[in-house]
């Protein structure tokens, strides 16, 4: 049972999306809002189970409940129905949910402010409250595009916000954003699904700024493609001159990858927080984590 909870605190006018991904086997949550650190309300999501965005007078109860029906084996939309006929404060709620099998639905309650409303397509579901009319609907539009090409589902969810609030989102304005992505065993180790948690609490250019989060997330814990991998021996003087000049090798710059250069390349890699793209072992250093230390170490201009 769901208890009714009172109508006193300001509602949270936000613009959000649920989405699933089946290749990825992902679920997440992007949303944006004139309220200060919109993501640690708004935003739940479990592996296996869904994703829940509540919002407007939100009643959080929405979310770990709303998980736990649907990894029971209910819909999405039969979520929705058993937690909103048991809240006597329904008529203030607003909800979007995407379940274990990629079924979305979304409620919006009959009193909330103006602009209010949802879309829900295959696999996704959209929703706003006191919105500049078309948030929505952009948004919808940019994710049904953007997850055909590519990226993740990541990059779908926030290139869905980015097109909401290109088309108006908040009708009072921009404070914080958040995406939350989840897979079996995607979170940091292995042993835990909370793949990707980005927030930007308060900024005055809060996607902007997640999306500059994104591109980090990426960089430390993307997928690592061991065929596009470079022979360290092909680099390997280049890394020696680049460790020398960071006081982690000592050596000669022989152009030989033995086992001094392996130690200090293990250390900077630990240092830069890169071990997720190489691991210390192995004849092979993965391009992306090469870049980074290229451009981040290059030499000073002469």
């Amino acid at each position: 049972m769901v208890h009714s909870q009172a109508i006193s605190a300001p509602p949270i006018a936000t613009f959000s999306i649920v989405a699933y991904d089946p290749q990825r086997q992902e679920w997440g949550v992007a949303v944006q809002s004139k309220f200060p650190a919109v993501g640690a309300v708004v935003s739940w999501a479990r592996a296996g189970a869904g994703a829940v965005a509540t919002q407007a007078y939100a009643n959080l109860t929405y979310g770990p409940r709303g998980l736990d029906l649907m990894a029971s084996g209910l819909s999405a939309a039969d979520a929705i129905r058993t937690l909103t006929e048991a809240d006597d404060g329904r008529s203030h709620r607003q909800v979007g949910m995407v379940d274990a099998q990629g079924r979305a639905a979304a409620f919006t309650g009959a009193e909330c402010t103006a602009w209010a409303g949802h879309i829900v397509g295959e696999g996704f579901a959209c929703q706003g409250n006191i919105l500049i009319p078309g948030t929505v609907e952009a948004m919808a539009t940019r994710f049904e595009h953007v997850r055909t090409g590519e990226g993740e589902l990541a990059d779908w969810l926030v290139a869905a916000l980015e097109a909401g609030q290109s088309a108006g989102g908040d009708s009072r304005g921009r404070q914080s954003a958040a995406v939350l992505v989840v897979r079996a065993g995607g979170g940091y180790g292995g042993n835990n699904d909370r793949y990707l948690d980005l927030r930007v609490d308060d900024h005055p250019e809060p996607i902007t700024e997640l999306q500059r989060l994104l591109k980090i997330h990426h960089l430390y814990f993307g997928p690592v493609d061991p065929e596009d991998a470079l022979p360290l021996a092909e680099v390997a003087a280049e890394l020696q001159a680049l460790l020398s000049r960071v006081g982690l090798y000592n050596g000669a710059i022989t152009g030989v990858f033995d086992a001094a250069t392996r130690t200090a390349l293990r250390t900077l890699i630990g240092r830069e927080n890169l071990e997720e793209r190489w691991d210390g072992a192995g004849d092979r250093i993965d391009r992306v984590a090469l870049a980074y230390l290229r451009e981040r170490f290059a030499a000073p201009a002469s």
